[in-house]
């Protein structure tokens, strides 16, 4: 058979890293790639055999080969994904980070978002679809219901700067998310982090209640270090559950009863939690959770990988080379 394609939306960025070490280590600011590319390295190092990977990104045409150039050193791209060129700069971002978690981020560049006449040709040979906001204007609202009503396999969405306004002099400051539940209501996996999560609800509880009634399966609110807990409706566990609840949808059934399920999954702590970089750890998360999940693994299990794949994200600096540093090879960073 044919594999089977998980499509991600994104957008490549280019990162200046500033440490909060910097004066005093006099190392200088890291430079390397960002955004969707965490994610990409993580998809590459957990995807089961039977599924390729199919980039859905635009990337301004001053650094389109050197986006180029990092995809070929993915594994499980599919043969006939290339990155989308377009005439703006692409995003760019300066990171200055507080402490080990916080940061600020200030951004510059204008690659476009996608309209449903563009995305939607895109769309007919992919069986999952991954989609995480990098900019926050990746996808609209009106795009975003398309897709939903379209696209009949799982759809998970790191939400990430959807809820980032920006500022004249390019700074992210985080801002309320209008229409929040019809967000909801586009996706089967929800992934946030605490920060985020305010800005659509006052304590995870209400979240999970406008969530899980709006159709997510499944909300996972990250914590850093301190892990992941997670909101689960009622009946799934693992993504047939899914494909089981849309076969009563579309047969007018009642949904599953039952309560909803929630726990918090501790993180683990990393060899070099003091000296490491976190940058990309929410997006090797998620990217590592989807995978096995798609590879038919239960929640509870996909966490705790995804768990233990951020920890090692936090062992690496930058994207290149993480792939490999995710399945445990060598790798030349």
């Amino acid at each position: 058979m044919p594999p089977k394609r998980v499509g991600v939306i994104g957008s490549f960025v280019w990162d200046i890293i500033h440490r909060r070490d910097e004066a005093l280590t006099g190392r200088p600011p890291i430079e390397e790639w960002g955004g969707i590319t965490y994610a990409l390295a993580g998809f590459d190092a957990a995807l089961p055999a039977d599924w390729q990977l199919v980039p859905l990104v635009k990337v301004g045409d001053d650094l389109a080969q050197r986006a180029r150039d990092f995809l070929r050193t993915l594994r499980r791209v599919a043969p006939d994904a290339a990155p989308i060129a377009v005439p703006y700069p692409n995003n760019r971002v300066e990171l200055f980070y507080r402490d080990d978690e916080r940061r600020s981020e200030v951004l510059s560049g204008g690659v476009p978002g996608w309209s449903w006449i563009g995305l939607a040709p895109l769309l007919k040979d992919l069986d999952a679809l991954y989609v995480n906001l990098m900019s926050g204007w990746e996808l609209d609202l009106p795009t975003m219901q398309l897709l939903r009503q379209h696209f009949r396999g799982p759809i998970y969405c790191d939400l990430h700067s959807l809820v980032l306004g920006i500022q004249p002099d390019g700074l992210r400051m985080l801002q309320p998310l209008p229409d929040a539940v019809e967000w909801c209501r586009c996706v089967d996996f929800l992934q946030m982090n605490e920060d985020e999560m305010a800005m659509l609800a006052h304590d995870p509880l209400a979240l999970s209640a406008m969530a899980l009634n709006a159709g997510v399966s499944a909300l996972c609110v990250t914590l850093g270090p301190r892990g992941v807990v997670y909101f689960a409706a009622p009946g799934f566990s693992q993504l047939a559950d899914l494909h089981a609840e849309r076969k009563r949808d579309s047969l007018s059934l009642r949904a599953s009863p039952g309560p909803v399920r929630t726990a918090r999954v501790p993180g683990v702590l990393a060899r070099d939690a003091q000296g490491g970089d976190p940058t990309g750890c929410g997006d090797v998360w998620g990217a590592t959770f989807f995978s096995r999940l798609l590879a038919g693994d239960i929640m509870t299990d996909a966490i705790h990988a995804a768990m233990r794949a951020a920890t090692k994200n936090v062992e690496h600096r930058g994207a290149t080379g993480l792939a490999h540093h995710l399945r445990g090879e060598l790798s030349s960073t």
